[in-house]
This record gives C-alpha cells, structure tokens and sequence, in this order.
C-alpha cells in the first residue's frame, strides 16, 4: 500500500485526536514519517456543527521552535497571544505565528458565535524552523482572505497560501522554502504537481482524487519521490491541500506543544511552563497546565 504508483512514496491515514471540545484528524506526525518539508504537524479540523453554547475553548498554551498556520474553510476562531495580538481568523485569511524562543495563545470561538452555534472546517498545521531560527523572537502575522492570491489553472481553482506555484506568489513570509496551496478540483478536472520542492504532500480534504491509476479517499495524505512526475484527477468534485517545500536538516523532537533540536532546551521549556515564566496572553488568566506526560 505505501508504494502504489511509481510517484508515491507513502500514504498516511490520519488518526483521530480527542482535543476535548471536539476530534481532528492528525496525519503529522506519523511513525513512518515526522515531517513533508517544514510541515510537522498536521490536524484537519471539522467539518463539526456546535450547538449554542459550544465551540472551540483552547486555553493558553506555550509554543517554541515552529510557526503555526490556521487555515479556515469555514467559521471563525479568535487567537489571542502574548505578544497582544488579537485577531479573528476567517475563511481564506492566514494566521501565521512564529514561536520562535517562545510565545503563548489561545484561540477560542467568538462569544456571539458560542451564543448562536456555529460550524467549523480548517486546517491546523505546524512547520519546523531552520536550526538557526529556532530561537528567533516571536512574531505574528495577519494575511486577510483577500491578499491571498488565487486563479485558474485548467479547470482547477488554486489559492496559494504559502510559497510560490502556478505562477502565483503569496505574500506570506517564512524562515524556509515552504508550498502549501488550497485546491478545489471539479470531477474530471486535472492538477500538475509542482515539481520545484525537495518534498511534496497531497492531503484530500474532501472528494475523492486519483493520482496515476491510484484512487483516494479523503483524508489519505499522499507523500510524492522527489522530482516525480504526478498528475492529479478529480474523480469526483474535490478539494485537497499540497504542502512541503525544503527539507531542513536535523532532527526535531517534538513533545506535547513544543518542537526542538535540543533534548536541553526541551526540558527548559517544561521547566519555564511549568514555574510560569513564559510571558502571559493579557487579560488571561487560564491556562494549559503541563502535560505528566
């Protein structure tokens, strides 16, 4: 199963996380793989309807090491974060936060959404920064719906989130080569992947796609051999998300919200959580306590 066409190298099928308002699907990280270019964590949050009086309650909770991205099909989350940025995500727009050295958010569903009930559909996901930025200052940046570019190519609609591809550029900044592309596919409608990154994902978030003569389902994160050739088919009306770019050398350690080269700076981390001198989210006083484990 993991070599079906000569372009794939592996296929990963998400399990079910429980991250107590509601379960994700988390492809990244994987036994068999830690990471598709910078990505190293991986979460397909939703579709999920909450009822009046529910919604998403993540407390705050300390990041080092990477950059979070939040991608929203639908609904709306509000990050708050030690820095004192507030800002709602909305569909289309990015979130991208920088760790760095350290930082802090939450990210909770907006009051008067809790009031009415509301839905969800996103993606959360993580890259590792390169060794020499692992400790840079944090930072956080807003990209609305709008500055995300997006066009045609064939019968394919793609909004390039991150990187470059199909001759759009995104303006979002990173510390690495980084792709990651929204794609709707009508039935029947084909895709190229871009060959231009060291590693390259497909993850299917809905539909059903074919590369070569493989069929697959949604959910199934598809890992391509660098450099080859593949074609994406819309077997039926679908949407999928491409993400890799650079291959980062070393190995990362990843342990609950932190992501590290260094078994040293990791057990600071736990440390500084858990006596409290991480800087807080203002007007916060909640928060994720350290994990036993």
């Amino acid at each position: 199963m993991d070599q079906p066409t000569d372009a794939i190298e592996l296929i990963i099928c998400p399990r079910p996380r429980d991250i107590g308002d509601f379960s994700v699907r988390r492809s990244l990280p994987d036994s068999r793989r830690q990471r598709v270019g910078p990505f190293i964590f991986f979460d397909h949050m939703g579709p999920v309807d909450f009822p009046p009086g529910a919604g998403v309650n993540v407390r705050p909770h300390p990041h080092i090491g990477l950059a979070t991205i939040t991608y929203l099909f639908d609904g709306v989350i509000t990050h708050r974060d030690s820095l004192g940025f507030r800002q709602d995500i909305e569909p289309g727009a990015v979130n991208w936060m920088t760790a760095g050295r350290g930082i802090v958010h939450s990210e909770r569903t907006p009051p008067e959404l809790i009031a009415s009930g509301s839905h969800l559909h996103g993606i959360q996901s993580w890259v590792a920064l390169p060794l020499d930025d692992e400790e840079c200052e944090p930072r956080f940046e807003h990209y609305a719906a709008e500055r995300i570019p997006h066009g045609k190519v064939g019968r394919a609609s793609v909004r390039i989130i991150i990187g470059e591809a199909f001759g759009l550029a995104s303006p979002v900044q990173t510390a690495s080569d980084t792709l990651y592309a929204d794609v709707t596919l009508p039935a029947g409608a084909e895709l190229p992947v871009p060959e231009h990154c060291d590693e390259t994902g497909i993850y299917v978030v809905s539909g059903e796609v074919r590369i070569g003569e493989r069929p697959l389902d949604e959910g199934s994160l598809v890992v391509l051999r660098r450099a080859a050739p593949a074609m994406i088919t819309g077997t039926s009306d679908a949407r999928i998300m491409l993400l890799g770019g650079a291959s980062l050398p070393g190995e990362r350690i990843i342990w609950w919200n932190f992501v590290t080269s260094s078994d040293e700076r990791l057990e600071q981390a736990k440390l500084d959580w858990k006596e409290g001198r991480f800087a807080a989210v203002p007007d916060e006083t909640e928060f994720i306590p350290l994990p036993e484990s």
